[in-house]
């Protein structure tokens, strides 16, 4: 191995900012993928750190589990698109102190810049993420899913809402998804209130809607979360689809809720019953 790009933690994390670029969700410098590292990847990665790593930046937020953890993250401004071509110039490793609240780069954008500018918002939710899921979620991934966005203007901004109809769009949707999808209503990016507010979803469900805006997941590897990003795009644009060839927009058949039951039954996983059991008042949205 002759630089960092062999470790196999990096050529994974490239590989995941391409995929995303090749289903359209990057457009320019949009969406963002940070990965909380382990120690031995830490160890494997070290020899091709800076010798001087960057100051110690604040940052406005902090999380006693995430002392000392180290991540990688997609630069602020950067390109998705770049990041096979340039890594060293588009992505960085950054340190966390042992105050858990400041970050330091220590490897990456060798042509200067910081870690995306949701860097915050990413830090506070791999906190949650680690603690529900003791430890086993390192991932977080933001994109700009268009038929997600597209649902957001048409359907109710409320959880149980979206969860019935991505379940209901595609068979094998709530197995990959079985807690369902949370949703963020529309704030401003990169500040401190959406932040907090995707935390509380991310209390409970591994992805959340940012409305208006597109996704946000998080998982224990790359593809998982890629694998869960890319279900619930899908499904969005079956359901963006068929609500659009409907003229009253309402659906002729779909999956019942007793469907969904044998699936979870059958697959062996449990759903969400406060889901299952949501009716809107107008009977409409599955």
């Amino acid at each position: 191995m002759n630089n960092i790009f062999g470790v196999r933690v990096m050529e994974e994390y490239i590989h995941m900012c391409s995929d995303g670029v090749r289903q359209g969700w990057h457009e320019r410098n949009g969406g963002n993928l940070t990965y909380r590292m382990r120690g031995e990847e830490v160890a494997e990665c070290r020899p091709y750190f800076r010798k001087e790593p960057g100051g110690w930046v604040p940052m406005g937020v902090q999380a006693d589990n995430l002392k000392g953890e180290y991540f990688i993250s997609t630069g602020s401004g950067k390109f998705l698109q770049n990041v096979s071509m340039e890594p060293q110039n588009n992505i960085c490793i950054v340190e966390i102190n042992e105050n858990g609240d400041s970050y330091r780069i220590v490897w990456g954008l060798e042509n200067g810049g910081r870690p995306t500018s949701e860097f915050p918002t990413h830090f506070m939710n791999h906190s949650v993420r680690k603690r529900v899921t003791d430890g086993a979620n390192r991932v977080i991934y933001h994109a700009h899913t268009p038929y997600v966005i597209a649902l957001t203007f048409v359907l109710p901004l409320k959880a149980e809402v979206f969860t019935r109809m991505l379940w209901k769009s595609a068979t094998e949707c709530c197995v990959v998804f079985p807690g369902g999808v949370g949703v963020v209503p529309w704030m401003v990016p990169g500040g401190a209130e959406i932040a907090k507010a995707t935390c509380v979803q991310m209390e409970q469900y591994d992805a959340a809607v940012w409305a208006f805006h597109g996704l946000f997941v998080s998982g224990p590897d790359f593809d998982t979360a890629f694998g869960l990003m890319h279900t619930i795009e899908k499904a969005a644009q079956i359901a963006s689809i068929a609500l659009s060839a409907s003229p009253d927009g309402k659906l002729r058949q779909v999956i019942t809720d007793d469907n969904i039951r044998q699936i979870g039954k059958e697959f062996g996983v449990t759903l969400n019953e406060d889901v299952l059991n949501y009716r809107s008042e107008d009977g409409m949205y599955c």
